[in-house]
């Protein structure tokens, strides 16, 4: 398990006994998942991957959805406080993220199978009472203080931290005792900023006279740039298909660079080392053809959103080089052409037909329409993907896809939409 995290570039850093305890027979592992959105993002891949390896190398993984921390929040790697949840939302959005991680785990494996959690099953009817005097009192709130998370918090003389937020850490280490008590959970993992809750946990667990447990965290991924892993112009890139599409899931892995391709191979697909090492080599002498960066788009659309996701992605890419729009609708036609040039044209208009040289000058497509003429006349102009034969050829509203979207092509790659307007 530690070797394995360690070749994919999943390891950041472990305590002492963890190999030796992967190494004595299966165990129990979880992570949290923090429910403040509807839908997991891409950054959520790194902790997702942990318990995918942790299952592949026979032990048993957790998955702990924070409907209960979620009410609270996590300081960890935040600058300012964030806006809380209210109990429904928090709750909505943990069934949601429960669906999502139900495609990467196996919960009905006969040797090592996954489970959910909750963690708002038990510490919705905590006392407080109790828990200060049976928890509390094995904290040092001078080691909380010297947490990172919180430090950095403290130096801010603006935001700085709130009692609740600052509490978050005795709730999670509780997280960590009542999962060892439920379910004999003996190790957490998290992103490297989840140190010192972790080792908080493992501290609690053994103080309230548990077993010995361990801790396993990630690196947090950049880009070769620089860049926080998941973020792009666009903004965050959810694995609801709702939120970010098929397609647009597709494109963002397809769009990484040469310097990143292989890492993220690694950290994010289950390839063996012998296909990776073939990626490799074409990246090195072939790197226009992108053969990693296909690779990858593929094997990521493919686990989040299924093979019928994955054909979708993969025909609405080749829609921009020249493909069918054949099956595509006007929400695929508005997705995939977003950042295409656009002209509106009334439907009065277009239910009498306009001319297309008209329509093709009159956007800019091409600067005149004696030019327009000469495109169609040398067969390099398409009209919703047919190639337009007579020169004196009209657009009607009948040629609307889902009676919104026309699609005018030049060549292999330029393209115009003309929408049908009120």
């Amino acid at each position: 398990m530690i070797e394995e995290l360690r070749w994919r570039g999943l390891l950041s850093d472990a305590t002492e006994h963890a190999a030796a305890a992967f190494a004595a027979g299966q165990i129990t592992g979880y992570i949290g998942f923090d429910p403040t959105a509807s839908s997991l993002h891409v950054g959520s891949l790194v902790p997702i991957m942990g318990l995918v390896h942790l299952q592949r190398a026979g032990h048993c993984p957790i998955a702990l959805v924070g409907g209960g921390t979620g009410l609270i929040g996590d300081p960890s790697g935040k600058v300012s406080e964030r806006a809380l949840l209210d109990r429904a939302r928090a709750e909505e959005n943990a069934a949601a993220i429960h669906r999502q991680l139900a495609s990467f785990l196996d919960f009905d494996s006969r040797t090592a199978p996954a489970r959910m959690a909750n963690n708002l099953e038990w510490l919705d009817g905590l006392s407080l009472v109790d828990f200060l005097r049976d928890v509390g009192k094995h904290f040092s709130v001078n080691a909380m203080l010297r947490k990172e998370s919180v430090r950095r918090r403290l130096e801010d003389d603006e935001s700085g931290i709130s009692f609740t937020e600052f509490s978050y850490q005795l709730l999670q280490a509780y997280d960590f005792h009542e999962l060892n008590r439920r379910y004999g959970c003996t190790l957490q993992m998290g992103g490297s900023d989840q140190w010192g809750n972790i080792t908080a946990g493992i501290d609690l667990v053994r103080r309230m006279g548990g077993p010995r447990c361990h801790g396993v965290v990630f690196p947090l991924v950049e880009s070769a740039s620089g860049v926080k892993f998941g973020k792009t112009e666009e903004g965050t890139v959810w694995l609801d298909p709702e939120r970010t599409s098929p397609y647009r899931f597709y494109q963002f892995w397809l769009n990484t660079g040469d310097g990143d391709v292989i890492p993220y191979l690694k950290m994010f697909t289950l390839l063996d080392r012998a296909a990776i090492d073939e990626l490799v080599a074409a990246v090195a002498e072939q790197p226009h053809r992108r053969e990693a960066q296909k690779r990858l788009a593929a094997e990521m659309t493919r686990v989040v959103h299924g093979a019928d996701g994955l054909e979708r992605a993969v025909r609405a890419s080749g829609v921009l080089f020249g493909g069918s729009l054949e099956g595509l609708g006007a929400a695929d036609i508005e997705e995939i052409f977003a950042d295409v040039p656009q002209a509106v044209v009334a439907r009065g208009e277009m239910e009498g037909g306009v001319e297309l040289v008209a329509v093709m000058a009159d956007s800019g497509m091409t600067v005149s329409r004696s030019e327009a003429r000469r495109l169609i006349r040398g067969g390099g102009v398409y009209l919703n993907g047919a190639r337009v034969a007579e020169i004196g050829a009209m657009i009607r509203a009948e040629d609307a896809i889902e009676g919104r979207f026309v699609i005018v092509r030049v060549g292999r790659k330029r393209y115009l939409v003309v929408e049908v307007g009120g």
